[in-house]
């Protein structure tokens, strides 16, 4: 399993489903310019693999792990028990609970065991944070950030002026 490429972000996910929901945290990443590599690993059903992914990720200079699992949503948490690199959770909505339980396993670790916890399908943000944290030792990649956080910010700026404009023209009818 070991490979040589330099990997920045790791984004996993318990199952192949969990993809499309998982799919913006590395794009974020990649249009930030980090290298990312995505896996499909179970802390259930895979553990051996999980683990040795992990031992390589690390080896290979990832700065941080973004890990999506639904229901049980015990990947984070065995991602967190092979390393000491940030790792971040996203609960998956899925089954009767729309991700409430997949949050609540995210969240509630032992002491020791951090993950930092996003929203219910909340890849986007993880994502971000991951390229945040990279972005500590990185004032290249800081800048991306700030450039991306400018971006939406004029995003919304300009949403604001269009929607202000509507209402001065239906007022003045």
């Amino acid at each position: 399993m070991s490979n040589d490429q330099k990997i920045d972000v790791a984004v996993m996910m318990g199952s192949k489903s969990d993809l499309e929901t998982m799919r913006p945290a590395a794009k974020v990443c990649q249009k930030l310019g980090l290298a990312v590599e995505i896996r499909v690993l179970s802390a259930h059903r895979t553990p051996e693999e999980t683990a040795a992914f992990v031992k390589d990720a690390v080896r290979r200079g990832v700065k941080a792990f973004i890990c999506g699992a639904g229901g049980a949503a015990h990947l984070a948490g065995a991602v967190s028990a092979h390393t000491t690199r940030p790792v971040i959770g996203v609960p998956i909505a899925n089954g009767a609970l729309s991700g409430f339980d997949s949050l609540l396993s995210t969240v509630q670790m032992p002491p020791g065991m951090p993950v930092a916890t996003v929203a219910v399908n909340g890849a986007e943000n993880a994502g971000l944070l991951a390229a945040q944290i990279a972005a500590v030792a990185d004032p290249a990649l800081a800048e991306k950030v700030a450039a991306e956080r400018n971006a939406r910010r004029q995003k919304v700026l300009e949403s604001d002026a269009e929607v202000q404009k509507d209402a001065r023209a239906e007022s003045s009818k």
